[in-house]
Formats: C-alpha cells, sequence, structure tokens
C-alpha cells in the first residue's frame, strides 16, 4: 500500500474539480463497500453451514448492549473535524487522547458487565463473550481521529484498501475458527480483530502521531458539535438493538439467531448502499456551506442517484430473499430468509433516511439530529412494543410501517436550515419509490401463481430479470429518470480517461 502525502490540516475549502472529485470519491466509497460486503456474505456462507443460529444468538445477545462502541468512543469527533474548515495538530491530539480515555473507560465497563449480561438472559456463557467483546471498544478508539483526518482528505481509496484488508484477515481467520470447532468464537473474535486490523491501517497510512495535547476552544468546539452527534447515534443504536435484546429475551438465542442473519443480510446491503457514502457527502457538502444553491443541487442529485439504486435493490431482496437464504445457507434458516423478506420492503426508504446526517452536518445543526434521534427512538419503540406479540415476523413488519412514516420528515427537519423541505423530498424520490414498490408487487404476484411451483434457483432468476425489467419500465421508460444514468456514465468516463492517462 502505497503511503501518500498530505496536508491533513489545510483550510477545508472546495477543490478543483469539487464535484468531480467528490463523485469519484463516493464511487470508490461505494466500491470498497461492496467488497467488504461480498467478504461478509461469503464469510457467512461458510459459518452459517458450520455454526448454529444458538451460535449467532448468543454473540447477538452481548452485541446487542456493547456494539455501540463504534458510535459512543468518536464523541462524534469524526464528523467534527471533517466539518471544521480549520484545526491544528494540538487540537486533534487533544480529540485523540480524549476518545482513547473514553474508550478504554468502556472496555472495563462492558467487562465488568459481564456477569449482569449473563443473568438477564439466564446464559452463563454470556460473561466470557461479554470480555471478550469490550475490547471493540479500545479498538475503536485507537483509529477515529486517523480515519477522520483521511477523511477530510478525502482519502477514500487508501480508506476502503485498509477496511478491505482488515476485513479479509478476520474473515479468513473467523472462518479457520469455526472450522476446527471453536463455534461461538469464531463470531466473537472476528469484530475485534477487525478492528484492531483497520487501527493498524490507519496508523500506517496516515503518518501522523498523537503529541502534546491543547485544550483550545476549537476542541472544546468539536466536542459540544461531536457530543450532538454522539446522542444521535446513541439513540439510534438503541432503537436499533431494543428488538434484539427483546426477542432474544423472548425467544432465546435459536429465535434471536434467525432474526440476527435476517438483519444482517439486510444491514450490509444498507452498508454498502448508503453508509460509505456519509463521509464523502458531508466532506462534500461541508465545503459548499458558503453556496447554499450549489448545495441543494449536488444534495438533491446525490440523493437522486442513491434512491435510482438502492431502492430496487432493496425491493429485489424483498421478491427473492425467501428462496436465495436458503439457497445460500441451507434450509435451517429458512425463518431468515422470510424475515429478511419482510424486512427488505424497510429498505426501500430506508435508504433515503440515511442521509439525513448529510444535512445536519454540512448545516453545522447536529443539535437538531440529536433532537430527530429522540423522536425517531421514541417511534421505533412504539413500533416494537405493537409488533413484539407477535413475535420476530411482527417487529419487522412493524418496523416496515414505521420507516416509511418517517423518512420524509427526517429530510425534511435536516433540511431546513438549508432551505429543502418535504416537497424537495419527494420530488426527488417519488419516482424511484413508485417504480421499486409497483416492481415488487409484479414480483410477489408472480412468486404466488405462474411461478409458485418452479425450482427455487430458477424462480430466483426469473422473478431477478422481471423486477429490474418493471423498475426500468416505469422509472426510465414512462417517469423519463435518466439524471443517475448520465451521472453513472459521467463517473465511468472520467474512471476510463483517468486509467488511459
Amino acid at each position: 500500500m502505497s503511503l501518500p502525502r498530505h496536508d491533513f490540516f489545510a483550510e477545508n475549502k472546495p477543490l478543483e474539480d469539487h464535484s468531480g472529485k467528490s463523485l469519484r470519491a463516493g464511487a470508490v466509497s461505494v466500491a470498497g463497500r461492496a467488497l467488504n460486503a461480498l467478504i461478509q456474505i461469503g464469510s457467512v456462507l461458510f459459518l452459517a453451514r458450520l455454526l448454529s443460529p444458538v451460535d449467532y444468538g448468543l454473540v447477538s445477545m452481548v452485541t446487542a448492549l456493547t456494539g455501540f462502541a463504534p458510535f459512543l468512543v468518536d464523541l462524534g469527533t469524526r464528523d467534527a473535524i471533517v466539518q471544521r474548515s480549520r484545526i491544528t495538530r494540538s487540537e486533534v491530539s487533544a480529540l485523540f487522547w480524549i476518545t482513547f480515555a473514553i474508550g478504554v473507560s468502556f472496555a472495563v465497563i462492558a467487562a465488568s458487565s459481564g456477569p449482569l449480561i449473563a443473568r438477564f438472559y439466564g446464559e452463563p456463557r454470556l460473561r466470557t463473550i461479554a470480555l471478550v467483546s469490550s475490547l471493540t471498544f479500545i479498538a475503536c478508539s485507537l483509529s477515529v481521529q486517523h480515519y477522520a483526518l483521511m477523511r477530510r482528505a478525502l482519502m477514500f481509496r487508501q480508506l476502503a484498501m485498509v477496511e478491505l484488508t482488515a476485513n479479509v484477515l478476520s474473515a479468513s481467520g473467523a472462518i479457520t475458527m469455526a472450522y476446527f470447532g471453536a463455534g461461538y468464537w469464531a463470531l466473537v473474535v472476528r469484530p475485534v480483530a477487525s478492528l484492531f486490523l483497520t487501527a493498524i491501517g490507519v496508523w500506517v497510512v496516515c503518518r501522523w502521531c498523537p503529541g502534546k495535547p491543547e485544550i483550545t476552544d476549537g476542541v472544546r468546539e468539536s466536542l459540544k458539535f461531536g457530543v450532538n452527534v454522539t446522542g444521535y447515534t446513541l439513540t439510534d443504536f438503541a432503537s436499533r438493538s431494543a428488538d434484539r435484546v427483546s426477542i432474544g429475551y423472548r425467544t432465546g438465542p435459536a429465535g434471536l439467531g434467525q432474526y440476527q442473519n435476517a438483519m444482517f443480510v439486510y444491514d450490509n446491503l444498507l452498508d454498502v448502499l448508503v453508509f460509505p457514502l456519509h463521509g464523502v457527502a458531508v466532506a462534500s457538502l461541508s465545503k459548499l456551506r458558503d453556496n447554499l444553491g450549489q448545495l441543494r443541487r449536488s444534495w438533491a442529485q446525490a440523493v437522486m442517484t442513491v434512491a435510482f439504486y438502492a431502492m430496487p435493490a432493496f425491493g429485489l431482496l424483498a421478491v427473492t430473499s425467501q428462496d436465495l437464504i436458503v439457497l445460500l445457507l441451507g434450509a435451517k434458516w429458512a425463518s431468515a430468509g422470510l424475515l429478511l423478506s419482510v424486512l427488505a420492503f424497510r429498505g426501500i426508504p430506508h435508504c433515503v433516511e440515511r442521509t439525513l446526517g448529510w444535512l445536519h452536518v454540512a448545516a453545522g445543526r447536529t443539535d437538531r439530529w440529536a433532537r430527530w434521534g429522540l423522536f425517531a427512538a421514541g417511534v421505533q419503540f412504539c413500533a416494537l412494543l405493537c409488533g413484539l406479540p407477535y413475535g420476530p415476523k411482527g417487529v419487522a413488519i412493524a418496523y416496515t410501517c414505521a420507516m416509511f412514516g418517517l423518512f420524509v420528515p427526517a429530510i425534511a427537519y435536516a433540511g431546513r436550515p438549508l432551505g429543502i423541505g418535504a416537497t424537495d423530498v419527494i420530488r426527488v424520490v417519488w419516482r424511484q419509490l413508485l417504480g421499486a414498490l409497483t416492481a415488487a408487487a409484479v414480483g410477489f404476484i408472480l412468486r404466488s401463481t405462474v411461478l409458485a411451483n418452479t425450482p427455487p434457483l430458477t424462480r430466483t432468476a426469473l422473478l431477478g430479470i422481471t423486477y429490474l425489467a418493471v423498475y426500468g419500465a416505469i422509472v426510465i421508460g414512462v417517469l423519463r429518470l435518466l439524471s443517475p444514468i448520465r451521472t453513472m456514465q459521467t463517473l465511468l468516463r472520467g474512471q476510463l480517461a483517468a486509467k488511459l492517462a
């Protein structure tokens, strides 16, 4: 891996060919995340056959309570560093030592909580699982500031390489452990190893070492900014973990294992299509704060393109997942396939809702982000209470309904300081939404009628072709949405020109 020279502390302002560089950075991030997802899914194909739903359920019982490490430890400083116009080495050093101290503190708390977690679920094995999982807090704290500086410098290609290497090595280790009979320990060790390998990678690539800290007004401003980001991420994590805690307590590790694997596939697809764009969008839009007209145009084009490609991906998953999960993981995971079919409908609006942070951070109004997090968590908890009496499937249905009601208000609230409202959101995504839902309806009708007795592999292929054809005919043919295609063509031409040069 090359070690490029970058000025990580230069003034944060638009670069020459800002739109083109942002587009290419986004493409690199998505491509890197897609490769990581392929590795994740490939490893699951092996692990799911070597391990049982109980193994997955045991680990999920702990990670549902301790998995907030990446969200809490950084105190939102990753976004704060990217958003600020100027920052000094001593200020970043101060943020490093603060986040490292927080990481160590929470590692001690998580390790000490093992007996309480074991008593809550009535499962003694969770004591040692919690002890090892607590190391994720320390691993996260070591990479936060280096990660932020690389994002600020638009080093997304290097970040993708670091993440890919860490993922390959940790996945290989987990598969080896499972093959030799380590059981659920393969699932426990993998995230810990991945985070430590990522920390090593960013330290090697970003040649900055923390020095003597200096608590300045800039540090206080970054912490204040970051605390609001952390407030949102913690409430968001709590609302996303409450389902696992409740299902695990109600059904035990076997039922939770089915739900967890369905959520694993769902979360990975969401991560591939939306999550890697957060850093790019925040870095890009933050540089346009002095030109709101250009910022709004850039936002609209970005969200329109994300919805154009992400919404049909989730619709296609909803139609095919019942067969796909059984084909890939085996018949013992059939319940996970049904749950994933329901959850995939949630992904159609969710891929848009996840972009709310772009606007909150770009506007510098993370206080509004934190308030929205509390409101959204309340809605999610109400949905959980409504769905839980009907088991994991009821929870999945309730969460899906809640997301369809939340996604437009979420973006409109985030965009209000920048002059973006609900009508802007609807104008940007209504065609993709209509096409994705209509194609899904056609797919389910075919699945239950004409293709009901077709072999699963053939049915999956036919449903996939039909879905994409219907979506394309509606969105491109009838509604004439061509801008995202032109965006992709521009990107491909730019990449080709760069390679030829």
